[in-house]
C-alpha cells in the first residue's frame, strides 16, 4: 500500500532496536554477532501493535536484529515474505575496544559524552562513528528510493538508529547521538519527497508501547555512555 498522495512520495521509516544483550559479560560488543534476549513477549507484542502490517523488511546482518524479528512475528504479526538483510545498517565496529568492560570504558569519557569517541574518532582497528553515519546515510537513501511512498521496517541498533535520526534532523550526525534509543523501541522517520525536493519529519523516537508496566523495566540497556552523576555534598 502505498503513502503517496498527490504526487508526494511517503516513505516511512519504522526503526527498531534490538532486544538487550544478556550474554556480553558486560563487555562492548559493537559488531560481534551476539545473541540477544527475547523472553518478555508482553514487549515485543505491544511493539506489534504500533507497527504496520503491509511493510518491507529489512534487518541489519547481525543475528540479534533477525531473532528480534522473528519475536515480533511470533506474537502473530504477519511475517513478510522476505527480509533484506542490510550489512550497511549493522552497529559500528568498535574494534578493539570490543570485549573491553562498558561500564569502565564510558567512565573514562569526559561528562556529557554521547558516545564511545567523538563523531570522527575511529576505534583502533574498527570505524569511527562518521564511518557508521555514511554507510547508514547511503544505504538509506538507495531503499528510500527503490521503496517509495512506503512503509519500511527495519531492526537495527542503537548507532545505526541514531545516524538514522541525525540524517533526519539535516544532516546532524552529533545532533542524533544525543538522542535515547532503547531495546526494542520504535522510532519512526517520515521521508517527504516531491519534484526533485525532499524533507524528513519525526514523528516519534524511542517510542516504547509497553513502558505503562514498570515489569519491563529490564528493557532498559545502556546504547552508549550513560554517566550517573553523584550528589554534591
Amino acid at each position: 500500500m502505498s503513502n503517496s498522495k498527490a504526487g508526494v512520495a511517503v516513505t516511512r521509516w519504522w526503526w527498531i532496536r534490538h532486544a538487550p544483550v544478556r550474554s556480553d559479560g558486560g563487555n562492548i560488543y559493537g559488531q560481534k554477532d551476539i545473541e540477544c534476549d527475547c523472553s518478555d513477549t508482553e514487549v515485543f507484542e505491544a511493539v506489534a501493535k504500533i507497527l504496520p502490517r503491509n511493510a518491507v523488511w529489512y534487518a541489519s546482518s547481525l543475528k540479534r536484529t533477525h531473532q528480534t524479528a522473528e519475536a515480533i512475528w511470533a506474537t502473530g504479526f504477519p511475517k513478510p515474505a522476505t527480509m533484506a538483510r542490510e550489512a550497511a545498517f549493522a552497529e559500528q565496529n568498535l574494534g578493539q575496544w570490543q570485549g573491553m568492560n562498558r561500564k569502565a570504558f564510558l567512565a573514562s569519557l569526559p561528562l556529557g559524552s554521547h558516545w564511545f569517541a567523538e563523531i570522527d574518532q575511529p576505534a583502533p582497528g574498527g570505524e569511527s562513528f562518521m564511518d557508521l553515519y555514511n554507510r547508514t546515510c547511503d544505504a538509506i537513501a538507495r531503499i528510500t528510493a527503490a521503496e517509495a511512498g512506503r512503509d519500511v521496517i527495519a531492526v537495527a541498533h542503537g548507532g545505526t538508529i541514531r545516524a538514522a535520526v541525525g540524517l533526519a534532523l539535516g544532516g546532524q550526525p552529533d545532533k542524533g547521538l544525543a538522542f535515547d534509543v532503547d531495546n526494542c523501541s520504535v522510532t519512526r522517520l517520515d521521508h517527504f519527497a516531491d519534484n526533485g525536493r525532499s524533507v524528513w519529519r519525526l514523528p516519534m523516537v524511542n517510542q516504547q508501547p509497553w513502558m505503562a508496566d514498570a515489569a519491563h523495566a529490564a528493557m532498559h540497556q545502556p546504547a552508549g555512555p550513560e554517566v550517573v552523576q553523584t550528589k554534591l555534598a
